[in-house]
């Protein structure tokens, strides 16, 4: 089963999923600078120590840097966090979910479109 992460070690984590799935240290801090969500080097040091300690990243050496991979994919965190949401808020309810985004016009017009023709698509597949 796929950890919790906090919210800034959720950011480290889209930072090396958007840089290919692996960065250095430095790479991370310039993103994190761009973002406008600047930390320290032990801040980040430390939460990417807890990471690799949760299963998400793993080190490799690079002379005397640390180079971070990602051992989890960015598709499979979000599946696993949309299980965890949909079982523990709707019950494990898909329709309830989207249900509600349609009620809630949470979900744009097109965006509707585009799930309902996917879906149709899907089920046309099965048969």
């Amino acid at each position: 089963m796929i950890q919790q992460v906090s919210d800034f070690e959720l950011e480290l984590m889209k930072t090396i999923w958007g840089n290919g799935g692996t960065a250095l240290y430095a790479e991370i801090a310039e993103a994190l600078e761009k973002k406008g969500t600047p930390a320290t080097k032990n801040t980040i040091i430390s939460l990417l120590s807890r990471l690799i300690e949760k299963g998400f990243l793993k080190t490799n050496k690079i002379g005397r840097r640390n180079r971070y991979t990602a051992l989890v994919s960015e598709a499979d965190y979000r599946a696993a966090q949309t299980e965890t949401f949909l079982d523990k808020i709707y019950e494990g309810s898909a329709k309830d979910l989207i249900s509600t985004l349609i009620q809630k016009e949470m979900i744009s017009p097109d965006d509707y479109e585009n799930l309902k023709k996917h879906w149709e698509g899907s089920c046309l597949k099965d048969d």
